[in-house]
C-alpha cells in the first residue's frame, strides 16, 4: 500500500505545479509547465552525453564517500574509544564541523586544483567528519554491562572493540553513512557547479543556466534528486541486511 501514497504525493506536487504555472502564478522563467520538463526530460535521457554526466557525478560522489567513511569511522572509533584522544581531538572535529564546506573550496582548489581531486577531497572531507561524530556516539552509546562482562572476562583491546563495541556502534554509523551519502552527492553537484569540469550534473545546470533553458536546469535538478533517492534506497536495503539482528 505504501506505493499508493508515494504515487498520490508525487501526483499531488504535479498537479499544484501545474496549477501554478496555468494560473500565472510563479513566472514562466521560473516555474515551467511539468509537460515541458517532462518533454526535456525524456530528450535528455535518449542523449548519451547526459547519461555520461550522470555517470561522473555518482563516480565522485561514491568516491569522496567511500574515502570519506573509511577516514571517520576510523578517528571516530579511536575517539570514542580512548578519553584521552577524545579530549585531543574533540574540539578540532567540532570546529571543523561547524565550518560550511563551501567555505573551503578555495583551499581545496589551490591544493588539489581544479579537476576532480579537489572535488572528491571536499566531498571526502564532508563525509569523514560526519561520520566521526556518529561512530564516536556509537561507540558511547553501547551498553556498559556487555563491556563490564566482556572485561570481567578478560576481553580487551581490539578483541572487544571488534566483538563488543563495533557491533554496538554499527546502527550508529549507518546511519551517519546515510546522512554522508547526501552531503557527498550535494558536495559533488555544487563543486561541478563552481569549480569547474567538463562533464557533472553540477556543470549542466550551470551551462544550462546560462542559456535561461530553465526546462532543462529542471531535468539535472530533478534527476539529481532521483539519484540521491536511489543512493539512499541502496544503503537502506544494505543497512537492513547488515544489521539484520538490530532491535531483535
Amino acid at each position: 500500500m505504501k506505493w499508493i501514497y508515494r504515487i498520490s504525493g508525487i501526483v499531488s506536487i504535479v498537479t499544484l505545479w501545474g496549477l501554478l504555472h496555468y494560473f500565472h502564478i510563479v513566472s514562466a522563467l521560473v516555474l515551467p509547465s511539468p509537460t515541458e520538463v517532462l518533454f526535456s526530460l525524456m530528450t535528455a535521457y535518449q542523449d548519451i552525453v547526459f547519461w555520461q554526466d550522470i555517470f561522473y557525478t555518482i563516480l565522485r560522489t561514491l568516491s569522496g564517500f567511500s574515502i570519506g567513511t573509511i577516514a571517520g569511522i576510523f578517528i571516530g572509533l579511536i575517539m570514542g574509544y580512548s578519553e584521552k584522544m577524545y579530549d585531543m581531538l574533540e574540539f578540532i572535529v567540532d570546529f571543523f564541523r561547524s565550518i560550511p564546506a563551501t567555505a573551503l573550496f578555495p583551499l581545496f582548489m589551490i591544493a588539489f586544483g581544479i579537476e576532480d581531486a579537489s572535488k572528491i577531497a571536499l566531498a571526502a572531507w564532508t563525509c569523514a567528519l560526519v561520520m566521526t561524530v556518529n561512530t564516536m556516539s556509537g561507540v558511547h552509546s553501547a551498553k556498559q554491562l556487555r563491556i563490564k562482562a566482556a572485561r570481567t572476562l578478560h576481553i580487551r583491546g581490539m578483541t572487544l572493540l571488534r566483538k563488543i563495541i563495533v557491533p554496538e556502534a554499527l546502527p550508529h554509523i549507518a546511519a551517519g553513512a546515510r546522512i554522508a551519502l547526501s552531503l557527498a552527492l550535494i558536495v559533488i553537484i555544487v563543486t561541478e557547479m563552481f569549480i569547474g569540469t567538463n562533464e557533472g550534473l553540477g556543470k549542466r545546470i550551470t551551462e544550462k543556466q546560462q542559456i535561461f533553458a530553465i526546462a532543462d536546469i529542471y531535468v539535472a535538478i530533478i534527476t539529481t534528486g532521483l539519484i540521491g533517492y536511489a543512493l539512499n534506497r541502496c544503503a537502506l536495503a544494505i543497512e537492513k541486511r547488515a544489521l539484520h539482528w538490530h532491535g531483535k
